[in-house]
C-alpha cells in the first residue's frame, strides 16, 4: 500500500517540478499566435478553452491502455509501478509536451511533417507509414474491444455485429465533423466519467486496505515472460506511447495560448499514470497475486478483470457506471485515431479538408481498410500495434531531440528515454516469434550496436541541421499566409 501511495505522490510532484523544468527549458511565447486562430478553418482548426482541450486530450491519448495495459502488466509484479511512473514522468510526459509544442510552433504539423523537417525527407515517408498502420490498428483495435465489452455487458441481447456497426457509425461522424461538433461537446463529459471511475476505484482501494504489493524488482510473472522488454511494450500508454504523438497536433490546432501546454500536454500524460497506476495496483491486490490475475485473464480476458475490479471496489450499480467509463475510453481514442489519420494523409498529399467530399475521400478507404482487419485475432492486432506504438516514440522523442539540439537546449531530456525506447523495442523485434526469433541475450547485444549506430546518425545529422541553422517554428508571416 505505501508504495501505491508514494508512487501517486510522485506523479504528483513530478509534475509541479519536472513539468515546469521542462516548460521553462522549451521556452514558451505566449504572445506568438497559435494555430487555433491564425489557421481556423472552422473544422480541424479553432479555439477552445484549457479544460475542454484537457479532457480532450486525455480521452485521446487513453484508450484502453492505461487500464488494458497496467492489468497485463500487473502479471510481472509491483515492479510495474516504477516504470509507470519513472516512464511517465520523464518519458511520457516529456515525449507528449515536446510534440504538442514543437507542433503548435509550425502550424499544427502531424509527426510525419515534423520528421520531414528534423530528420530528413525519407523519415517523412518513413513516419507517415508507420503512422498510418498505427492509426488503423488502433482505430480497429478500439472498434473490437469496446463492442465485445459492450456486447458481454448486455449479457449478448445484442448482436456484436450490430454493436459494431453502430460503432463505425459513430467514429465515420466523428472523423468527418468539424472537432467542436461531437469531440468537443461531449468529451469532457466523457472525460469526467473516466476521472471520477478511476478515482473512486483508487480510494476505494485505499478503504477496503487491499493489499496491494509493496515494491520488488523480482519478476512474478506466471509464465516467466522477461521484465526487458516486455514490460516496456505491454505498459505503453500509461508510461510512454506512440500513440500519443498523433494525438496531440489534434489538439495543438485548438489550443488558444502557449502557456496552457504544460496543463493540455504533460499534465494529461501524468494523469494517465495516476490511471495506470490505479489500475495496475487494483490487478495486483484483487486476485490472489499473479496466478490468480492470469487465470482470470485465460478465462474472460482483460474485460472480465475490468468488471470484477469495478463491482469489487465499487458494487453492482457503481461498478457497472465504471464499466461504462472504461467502454468508452477506447472508442474516444479510436475515433481521434481515424481523424488524425484523416488528417496526416490530408497534409501528406496538401488535400484541403474544408469539403466534405475531400474529408470523405481519405476517410472512406480508412475505415474499408479497418472493417477487413476486424476479421483479424485482436492479440495479433495488439502484438504488432505494441511494437509500432514504440517505434513511433522513439522517432517522436528523437524529433523532439533534434529540435532541442538546433535550438542549442537541452535536449538529453528526449534524446535519453528515445534511446531506451528505441533499444527496448529492437531487442524485441530481435527475439519476438513476430520477429527474428534470435536468442534474448544475443538480442540484447545485436539490438545495443543498432541503438548505439543510429544514436550516432543522430548526433552526425544534428550537427549539420545546427551548421545549417534549420528554421525550428514557422515564421509568423508564414502563418499569416496560411491563414
Amino acid at each position: 500500500m505505501y508504495t501505491f501511495i508514494i508512487s501517486i505522490i510522485l506523479l504528483v510532484i513530478g509534475y509541479l517540478t519536472y513539468g515546469k523544468y521542462i516548460e521553462k527549458m522549451f521556452g514558451v511565447k505566449d504572445n506568438r499566435a497559435t494555430p487555433a486562430y491564425v489557421n481556423q478553418d472552422g473544422v480541424d482548426y479553432l479555439p477552445m478553452s484549457t479544460n475542454k482541450n484537457s479532457l480532450i486530450q486525455l480521452l485521446n491519448i487513453a484508450g484502453v491502455g492505461p487500464i488494458f495495459g497496467p492489468i497485463m502488466g500487473a502479471l510481472y509484479g509491483p515492479v510495474a509501478f516504477l516504470w509507470i511512473v519513472l516512464g511517465s514522468i520523464f518519458a511520457g510526459a516529456v515525449h507528449d509536451y515536446l510534440t504538442g509544442m514543437i507542433s503548435i510552433r509550425n502550424r499544427g504539423a502531424h509527426l510525419p511533417e515534423l520528421a520531414g523537417k528534423f530528420l530528413g525527407k525519407v523519415m517523412k515517408h518513413v513516419v507517415n507509414a508507420f503512422a498510418i498502420l498505427l492509426l488503423v490498428l488502433v482505430g480497429t483495435v478500439f472498434v473490437t474491444s469496446p463492442a465485445s465489452l459492450l456486447h458481454n455487458l448486455m449479457d449478448g441481447r445484442v448482436s456484436l455485429t450490430v454493436i459494431t456497426i453502430a460503432i463505425f457509425g459513430y467514429y465515420i461522424l466523428a472523423t468527418l465533423l468539424p472537432i467542436d461538433k461531437i469531440i468537443g461537446r461531449f468529451y469532457p463529459i466523457f472525460g469526467a466519467m473516466l476521472l471520477v471511475a478511476s478515482v473512486g476505484v483508487g480510494v476505494m482501494l485505499i478503504i477496503q486496505q487491499a493489499p496491494i504489493p509493496e515494491l520488488s524488482f523480482a519478476n512474478m510473472h506466471p509464465d516467466n515472460m522477461p521484465i526487458f522488454p516486455m514490460l516496456f511494450l505491454t505498459i505503453t500508454c500509461g508510461a510512454l506511447s506512440g500513440f500519443h504523438a498523433t494525438q496531440t497536433p489534434i489538439i495543438s490546432r485548438t489550443t488558444q495560448h502557449e502557456r496552457q501546454g504544460r496543463k493540455i500536454f504533460y499534465g494529461m500524460m501524468i494523469a494517465e499514470g495516476l490511471i495506470a497506476m490505479i489500475w495496475a495496483a487494483a490487478a495486483m491486490s484483487l486476485f490472489d497475486g499473479p496466478i490468480g490475475l492470469n487465470e482470470l485473464l485465460s478465462s474472460g480476458g482483460t474485460g472480465l478483470v475490468v468488471s470484477e475490479v469495478a463491482v469489487a471496489t465499487l458494487g453492482a450499480v457503481f461498478g457497472t457506471i465504471a464499466v461504462l467509463g472504461v467502454i468508452v475510453l477506447p472508442i474516444t481514442s479510436g475515433d481521434t485515431a481515424f481523424r488524425s489519420a484523416r488528417m496526416i494523409i490530408a497534409d501528406y498529399i496538401n488535400l484541403s479538408q474544408l469539403s466534405m467530399k475531400k474529408r470523405l475521400a481519405i476517410a472512406i478507404p480508412l475505415f474499408v481498410v479497418s472493417i477487413a482487419l476486424t476479421q483479424i485475432d485482436f492479440n495479433i492486432l495488439w502484438r504488432y500495434f505494441s511494437w509500432a506504438n514504440q517505434v513511433t516514440a522513439a522517432i517522436a522523442l528523437f524529433v523532439s531531440a533534434m529540435y532541442l539540439y538546433i535550438g542549442r537546449k537541452n535536449y538529453w531530456v528526449a534524446l535519453i528515454p528515445g534511446a531506451f525506447i528505441l533499444y527496448t523495442t529492437t531487442v524485441y523485434i530481435l527475439n519476438a516469434e513476430i520477429g527474428f526469433r534470435l536468442p534474448i541475450n544475443i538480442s540484447y547485444i545485436v539490438g545495443a550496436v543498432i541503438s548505439a549506430v543510429l544514436v550516432q546518425v543522430f548526433f552526425s545529422a544534428a550537427k549539420k541541421a545546427r551548421a545549417v541553422d534549420l528554421p525550428l517554428d514557422v515564421d509568423i508571416s508564414d502563418y499569416q499566409k496560411a491563414a
